[in-house]
């Protein structure tokens, strides 16, 4: 597999810093398997992360959102207390942390635990500078005419 070095580009760029650190994280060899998930586009501009966390309660789930990272984290009780002797233990239920990397302007809606999956919802919120606006031209005689800008 091939390494990219980006130290190069750090150098004769400014502001772009965020983008070579997620192409350094995504070009790493760190493949997580474990718990899967699924992404998928709701609407048109909303989404859902469901991941697959059978045997995590609630209160065994944290999930952050900060700086454009979503971090969801599970850590098992320890089920020792329980008395029970395991023969197999085909059940994952090891701690796990996966981290998703958002979109400008995509904020976390809501997160649901139903049925073993949590589901993670997120909305794509535009801000008013960003939307398409209606911009009046003046004429040389004085009348305005106006052009709709198209939507993007």
């Amino acid at each position: 597999m091939r390494t990219f070095d980006f130290a190069p580009l750090y150098r004769s760029t400014v502001g772009f810093d965020r983008l070579f650190s997620m192409l350094d994280a995504a070009s790493s060899n760190e493949a997580q398997s474990y718990p899967p998930y699924n992404i998928e586009r709701t609407g048109e501009n909303a989404y859902r992360i469901t991941m697959a966390v059978a045997g995590f309660a609630e209160n065994e789930l944290s999930i952050e959102s900060r700086e454009n990272t979503l971090t969801v984290k599970g850590e098992k009780a320890d089920d020792k207390a329980e008395g029970a002797e395991f023969l197999y233990r085909g059940i994952a239920g090891r701690a796990f942390e996966r981290r998703f990397q958002l979109a400008e302007h995509v904020e976390v809606r809501g997160a649901t635990l139903q049925n073993g999956l949590l589901h993670v919802d997120l909305v794509r919120v535009i801000p008013e500078a960003m939307k398409p606006r209606r911009i009046e031209i003046a004429t040389a005689n004085g009348n305005a005419k106006a052009i709709e800008t198209a939507a993007a």
